[in-house]
């Protein structure tokens, strides 16, 4: 959690950014630091996780330049600032892993973190050697969840994940998918199998997972990653050069990011969101999004119209 004393000139200062020509500083003081990020539990255990992540697909797939990652620490340091914990990987995201593994390592936060990574093979020994280099590389004894990616080759990984679960070797597991198409096998294998998580798309224009895989998350008590949400970059695309209601201020809401994020979080039954940036002022707006008023049932449904309108 964010250092309650810390002021918003500070985490101008920490973050760098305090010379920058970007107008971050309704980002900073839209919310009351006082209160910490919002926090919802993983249902399996009642843990409390707050509500922004990071997604590591493409921004973290870099190589050993210094700046990379210099830039790449910084985005972590917001994170952690701002009351962030959970990144989440995967094989099949390049060097993401051992990017994560390494700059993570390098800081005074590293065990405060929450880590997710994923197995994309087919095979159970295959899987386990996949999973075994996953640790290697993020430099972790215990994996706090391993969701099976893209729902490669589930019905073998799911009986190592639930073994390795119950040897402690890891803490939680999951499934993954990404597209509306996938959504009606996700909820076929949360009903047979009752995963810890499962990772989805979901954003205020694609709503595909209302339509009954929320409703599935509700009944079998699933925690969820939400990916996606800024759908690659197209939600931006269509907002560029225009102004956000100013109606939406009423929300602590004051750039399209937070607009979009908190339409995700205005349901109760998304756990996490994960976007992935390189950028720290990003970070930092993504971060914010976790902080202040969430939008009632009728303003999310406000904030959607609106946006179909555009």
């Amino acid at each position: 959690m964010m250092n309650k004393n810390m002021t918003r000139r500070d985490v101008l200062r920490l973050s760098g950014l305090a010379g920058a020509s970007l107008v971050i500083g309704p980002l900073l003081s839209s919310f009351n630091i006082e209160t910490g990020m919002l926090l919802r539990k993983i249902p399996m255990s009642n843990q409390l996780l707050p509500v922004i992540g990071l997604g590591t697909w493409q921004t973290f797939d870099v190589g050993n330049s210094e700046e990379e990652s210099k830039v790449l620490t910084q985005v972590l340091v917001e994170m952690n600032r701002l009351g962030g914990r959970l990144i989440d990987s995967s094989p099949m995201y390049g060097n993401s892993e051992k990017v994560v593994g390494d700059l993570t390592q390098a800081t005074r936060f590293s065990n405060d973190l929450f880590y997710a990574t994923k197995v994309w093979t087919s095979g159970k020994e295959a899987g386990m050697k996949q999973m075994e280099t996953s640790f290697k590389l993020m430099q972790r004894d215990k994996m706090d969840l391993m969701q099976i990616h893209n729902l490669v080759d589930w019905k073998i990984h799911v009986k190592t994940l639930k073994t390795w679960k119950a040897q402690g070797k890891i803490k939680y597991w999951g499934i993954t998918h990404y597209t509306d198409s996938s959504h009606n096998e996700l909820e076929k294998v949360i009903k047979s199998e009752q995963p810890d998580f499962v990772q989805f798309n979901y954003s205020i224009l694609s709503r595909n997972a209302e339509k009954s895989l929320f409703e599935t998350i509700r009944k079998y008590k699933t925690a969820t990653l939400i990916n996606r949400p800024f759908e690659q970059g197209n939600l931006f695309r269509m907002t560029k050069g225009k102004e956000i209601p100013t109606w939406a201020k009423d929300y602590d809401i004051y750039s399209w990011g937070q607009f979009f994020l908190k339409f995700i979080l205005s349901n109760e039954l998304v756990t996490c969101v994960i976007p992935g940036t390189s950028k720290p002022h990003h970070m930092i707006d993504n971060m914010t999004a976790g902080y202040g008023k969430i939008p009632d049932t009728k303003t999310r449904e406000k904030m959607y119209s609106y946006l179909k309108k555009m």
